[in-house]
């Protein structure tokens, strides 16, 4: 750490998440983190939908996630998260994915997901705080074709090849979320694959507004104007917002992100007007 000191910077960290446990590379410990951290910072991509840049140094992820208690997307929690891990004496290699989430089978897709592999006591365990709506919020061993279930979800890991599949079970059967390998990341590749993600002109993130958390047995999410609140087994609550106060006051009370009175306008007209666009085009 640079402008901020290892133990400052850890203990920004657990009161932005409240955590109180031991500070120890321990399974229960990363377990406790990885529950807590997507609760507390939600998921969010309002910079590169209204063309902002998106930084990955730590400093100005540590600027944006703790002190201004904003969120983000997977690159700037995962690499939060990597560098907490670190701190706290975790052995952790970053890696890189193919997202496949939602993709038909047909279309490519770049590597543009970072998640992380965790070694502890000579086993492996892949830790991903920031998928989204289908954020894991438990660390997953590193077992083939076994399902492993989470406070949100059961999933598995799966192998063809060299290519490891995380996979998620829906009501309609297991869906891919994302494809790896084990071959360490270099800061490079999170560096394209996040000015890919956040400048390509068909990239979701700069098409739709998608702000998202989990809470104890639910998963809160906004698309654009719409709120859903899914529990482990399926729809429970869904609206659609109408005007920018009681969509501000859906993203405070709910999703844990504040913003000002103008911004939230701002953006609300965005998404409004892409909504109607929207419908133009489909008939809707």
């Amino acid at each position: 750490m640079t402008a901020i000191s290892t133990a400052a910077f850890l203990d920004s960290y657990f009161a932005r998440i409240g955590y109180q446990g031991p500070v120890e590379p321990s399974l229960e410990v990363l377990q406790q983190l990885h529950v807590l951290h997507p609760q507390a910072i939600p998921f969010e991509n309002i910079a590169p939908y209204r063309g902002d840049s998106v930084p990955l140094d730590l400093e100005a992820i540590v600027d944006k996630l703790i002190q201004r208690q904003r969120g983000g997307y997977c690159f700037e929690h995962n690499t939060l998260f990597l560098a907490v891990l670190q701190q706290m004496g975790f052995n952790v290699t970053p890696l890189i994915a193919r997202v496949r989430w939602q993709v038909p089978a047909e279309v490519e897709t770049g590597l543009t997901h970072m998640l992380l592999r965790v070694e502890i006591e000579g086993r492996s365990w892949f830790a991903d705080v920031a998928f989204g709506s289908t954020t894991q919020t438990a660390p997953l061993e590193f077992v083939l074709d076994t399902p492993q279930t989470t406070p949100h979800g059961i999933y598995r890991i799966t192998r063809a090849g060299e290519v490891l599949s995380l996979q998620f079970q829906t009501r309609s059967g297991w869906q891919t979320v994302y494809q790896y390998g084990l071959a360490p990341a270099s800061q490079i590749d999170f560096e394209i694959g996040n000015w890919y993600t956040s400048t390509y002109p068909q990239s979701v993130f700069l098409n739709s507004l998608l702000i998202s958390r989990t809470q104890p047995g639910i998963r809160e999410l906004m698309v654009n104007d719409t709120y859903t609140q899914r529990n482990n087994v399926g729809l429970s609550q869904r609206h659609q917002y109408k005007d920018a106060a009681a969509w501000a006051e859906c993203l405070q009370t709910r999703l844990g992100l504040t913003l000002s009175r103008e911004e939230a306008q701002e953006l609300f007209l965005c998404v409004s007007q892409s909504q109607d666009a929207a419908s133009e085009l489909t008939g809707g």
